[in-house]
C-alpha cells in the first residue's frame, strides 16, 4: 500500500475503509463509489453512442413486400462488403439466410429466401454477430 490510502494501483474504495483495529464504521466510501459508479454508466453509454455512429443501418426497405425469390432493395449506411457479411429475415429465433445480389455500402439488393408467408425483421450480420434491424419485411404467398 502506498502511503495507507489504498493499492499502487489507484484502488478508489480501499482509500476510506476502516483500518483493521478501528470498529468505528465509516461511510466515506459510498460517495466515491456512487460517483465511480455514474463515471463508469456514462462511459459505457457513450461508449455503445459512439459504436453505433458507426455501425450499419438499414433505413427503407423497397417493396415492403414481396414473395420468395423476388428481390428487395435494402437502403442504409455502412452496408458494404466490409461491414455487412450476410442479410437475413429473422423470425423469433429463426434467421433465414437471404442470397446477396448486390451490394454497396448505401444499399443492398436481396433474393428473399425460401421461407413461410408472414413478417420478418430484416438482419444484418457484422463480424459473427446478427444484429436485428427495426425494419420489418412481409413474405407474401
Amino acid at each position: 500500500m502506498a502511503n495507507g490510502l489504498g493499492s499502487d494501483t489507484g484502488d478508489v474504495f480501499a482509500r476510506c475503509l476502516p483500518s483493521p483495529n478501528d470498529r468505528a464504521e465509516t461511510h466515506c466510501g459510498r460517495g466515491r463509489q456512487k460517483s465511480v459508479w455514474k463515471v463508469l454508466a456514462v462511459t459505457l453509454l457513450l461508449a455503445s453512442l459512439v459504436s453505433a455512429q458507426g455501425a450499419p443501418r438499414i433505413m427503407s426497405v423497397e417493396p415492403a413486400s414481396g414473395k420468395v425469390n423476388d428481390n428487395v432493395t435494402l437502403t442504409g449506411d455502412k452496408l458494404g462488403k466490409d461491414s455487412v457479411s450476410a442479410v437475413f429475415l429473422s423470425v423469433e429465433k429463426d434467421d433465414f439466410k437471404a442470397i446477396v445480389v448486390e451490394q454497396t455500402d448505401s444499399k443492398i439488393i436481396i433474393k428473399v429466401p425460401q421461407v413461410k408467408p408472414g413478417n420478418y425483421n430484416v438482419s444484418l450480420q457484422v463480424g459473427n454477430q446478427i444484429f436485428i434491424e427495426p425494419v420489418r419485411f412481409k413474405v407474401q404467398q
